[in-house]
């Protein structure tokens, strides 16, 4: 039994806290919102005032928040989790930001002895449920080899990417395929509806043949039932585009698929899709036919 702190008990993160603890552990828990510790009442998760607080109570610290801001400040700001971290003592950021912003946390902490692992995740709030994660993770691969049985409490997949930072960059390569692919089965379904064919019919067949894929099932799906209120948030998906084209500016990387898919993104964001799942990306393209 460990003693592991978590903050960010949202869709992902609220599940993936209770597969720790149902794993025996002793969970430590901050959250800058009281209901969001509700949950774990009348259990023996020990709630703290300040991230410093849960880091000095704790071996390990997952954490699964927003934006690269968020992170930075949880970790080094005035009460951030640096301030209880000691020799040994594991940030495992679970969030998907920059990876100079995972750098720098990392930086940090090993300047007191301490260590990060970025390790972000794919498989949405189903994987999260299900324990059945794929885990990107940038880091020390000996601290990655100490907690590993940790990590496999939450995830299938955990392929150790590089040094700190990387676990992001694989991350950002994994949202750039993705929501290109939800782009494409976007254009897909807005052709076959022009053309007057079947929606679910035209995916059936897709999933048949050479195009099928994890993104046709789901997206396509809900596409085809117009239930663009599953799923993730786009603004999440824009965000996290927002991150990898940023990188793309910074090293000079040619990446003209993303850049249009980005503003699809930023077309939908503006549209007030925000709130949609990013399956909403069909209805960018029907408003400019209509326009």
């Amino acid at each position: 039994m460990m003693d592991v702190g978590f903050v960010g008990l949202g869709v992902m993160g609220l599940p993936m806290a209770r597969h720790l603890q149902q794993a025996g552990h002793r969970l430590h828990l901050w959250a800058r919102r009281p209901q969001s510790v509700a949950p774990f009442a009348g259990s023996d998760a020990v709630v703290h005032d300040s991230p410093a607080a849960l880091a000095a109570a704790t071996e390990v610290a997952f954490t699964v928040v927003t934006a690269s801001a968020d992170v930075e400040q949880l970790a080094l700001g005035a009460e951030g989790l640096i301030h209880g971290a000691r020799p040994g003592w594991v940030h495992v950021d679970m969030s998907t930001i920059a990876p100079a912003s995972a750098r720098r946390i990392a930086a940090a902490l090993e300047a007191r002895g301490a260590a990060m692992l970025d390790a972000p995740v794919s498989g949405g709030a189903q994987g999260a449920q299900d324990a059945t994660l794929a885990i990107m993770v940038g880091g020390s691969a000996d601290v990655l080899e100490r907690l590993s049985p940790l990590l496999a409490c939450l995830g299938r997949t955990i392929v150790h990417v590089g040094g700190s930072g990387a676990g992001q960059v694989a991350k950002a390569c994994n949202q750039m395929i993705m929501v290109a692919a939800i782009e494409a089965c976007a254009e897909a379904m807005h052709l076959a509806n022009a053309h007057g064919v079947d929606v679910a019919a035209v995916r059936s067949a897709l999933l048949g043949g050479s195009a099928a894929s994890r993104v046709l099932e789901v997206m396509g799906e809900r596409m085809v039932r117009r239930d663009f209120a599953a799923g993730i948030e786009s603004r999440l998906h824009h965000k996290d585009f927002g991150i990898l084209m940023g990188e793309a500016a910074r090293l000079g990387a040619p990446l003209p698929i993303a850049a249009q898919v980005w503003q699809q993104l930023n077309a939908l964001m503006a549209g007030g899709g925000a709130r949609d799942d990013t399956s909403a990306l069909l209805r960018v393209l029907e408003a400019t036919s209509r326009a």
